[in-house]
């Protein structure tokens, strides 16, 4: 099944999904023969074309990238238990490139990290012959838990996929054990990388959208994408967490995240790797509006090296600005404030940060977050967001930054 990001990042969306399978697909009628399950399939079509505007403090030049992005493809019927998904990606821009799409190259204009890009987005085989359980193998879009250590970047016009093979199984009472191995990574810049990960994710729901959960990913990858200045960055990450939203009286919710990881050298890793994580917090819901408070911590190892996420849906984490995709070594502390509500038919929301490190007391600024989403019709949502991060110390090594985005997304 699809899932698209339809509102900010935020709460909502990691309730959202944490109450749903990581890689479970809408069951399909059987096909009575394999000329069938092809023809008698279902087309996957998804157009989102963006505007994004940046300003940032040292850039002679804002940005402004105006860009589309299609997935078009199709999913077979099922027969004798197997199923076929076939997809492409297109990424292009629109007019003048007025924007940098390379991250590691040096322009007048603030990054943009949407590069015209055409590729098989995803092509993997569905087995769904053994009771209770789905096997996936190929190229596939993985999104687990909250996305912070595995996702899919759904946010960027290029989408993270993984060759892998995957195993779902869901034969135990309100508990579903995931377990996989990643072989190769395309990154949200078209990048291919090869990796070896072996993982492991058991989710048991106590009560439903209430679920602990625990989890261990095995990256042997020396080049991971985030810049530590180690040679070999492979590291594995164990943890659990306690997430969810408890029913109180009337339409009241006790809102609350509770999660530990610890993330060490692995498979030839620098030993320098040597971080802990923890993200806590809490708040309210009543009916459509919601407010919490939350601090994320991202340890550090003296000042030798922080806790990473290489494989995580990082945009949603840290605010929308994407000022902390690698995490300084120096460790970071994110204490925040969300809100939302729903007026009429437009979901609202706000983010409010406060970073600082771990390690060494340097302030790295702030952070204001607010979006609307709109949906206009059935299959066509609006999207307007806007993010303004405000830098901290000389030391923080960081600038002012402005970015809106408007987004259209028509999902078929």
């Amino acid at each position: 099944m699809r899932r698209t990001r339809q509102a900010s990042a935020g709460a909502l969306l990691a309730m959202a999904l944490a109450s749903e399978p990581a890689g479970a697909v809408e069951p399909a009628d059987a096909a009575s023969g394999p000329l069938e399950a092809i023809t008698g399939g279902n087309l996957l079509l998804n157009l989102r074309p963006r505007w994004e505007h940046v300003e940032q403090d040292g850039k002679s030049s804002d940005a402004d990238a105006y860009t589309m992005r299609t997935l078009l493809g199709w999913r077979t019927k099922t027969w004798d238990g197997l199923g076929v998904t076939l997809e492409g990606i297109n990424v292009g821009h629109l007019g003048d490139q007025h924007y940098n799409p390379n991250p590691a190259a040096t322009s007048p204009y603030p990054t943009v990290a949407d590069p015209d890009v055409t590729d098989l987005n995803q092509l993997y085989l569905d087995y769904t012959g053994v009771p209770d359980t789905l096997v996936r193998a190929g190229r596939q879009s993985i999104k687990l838990d909250n996305v912070r250590f595995l996702g899919n970047v759904e946010f960027r016009q290029v989408m993270q996929v993984f060759n892998a093979v995957t195993v779902e199984n869901t034969s135990l009472t309100d508990t579903r054990i995931y377990a996989g191995f990643l072989m190769r990574q395309r990154t949200t810049l078209g990048t291919q990388r090869d990796i070896n990960e072996p993982l492991v994710n058991v989710r048991w729901t106590w009560k439903p959208g209430n679920a602990l959960i625990g989890y261990g990913y095995f990256q042997d990858q020396a080049n991971t994408g985030q810049i530590t200045g180690f040679r070999d960055n492979s590291n594995r990450i164990v943890g659990v967490r306690g997430d969810g939203a408890y029913p109180l009286s009337g339409q009241w919710k006790l809102l609350y995240t509770a999660e530990y990881a610890d993330q060490q050298s692995y498979s030839g890793g620098d030993a320098r790797i040597d971080a802990s994580y923890y993200h806590a917090g809490g708040g309210g819901q009543w009916g459509d509006f919601y407010l919490r408070v939350d601090q994320e911590k991202l340890g550090s190892n003296d000042g030798l090296y922080a806790f990473q996420t290489p494989l995580g849906t990082n945009h949603l984490f840290q605010g929308w600005a994407d000022q902390f995709l690698t995490t300084p070594r120096q460790g970071l502390r994110d204490t925040y404030v969300t809100g939302g509500a729903k007026v009429w038919k437009i979901g609202l929301y706000t983010e409010l940060h406060r970073f600082r490190a771990d390690f060494g007391g340097i302030d790295f600024g702030h952070e204001i977050d607010v979006g609307a989403t709109w949906p206009i019709a059935q299959s066509l949502t609006a999207k307007l967001e806007y993010a303004d991060y405000q830098a901290g110390d000389t030391a923080s090594a960081k600038t002012d930054l402005r970015k809106v985005w408007v987004t259209l997304v028509y999902q078929y």
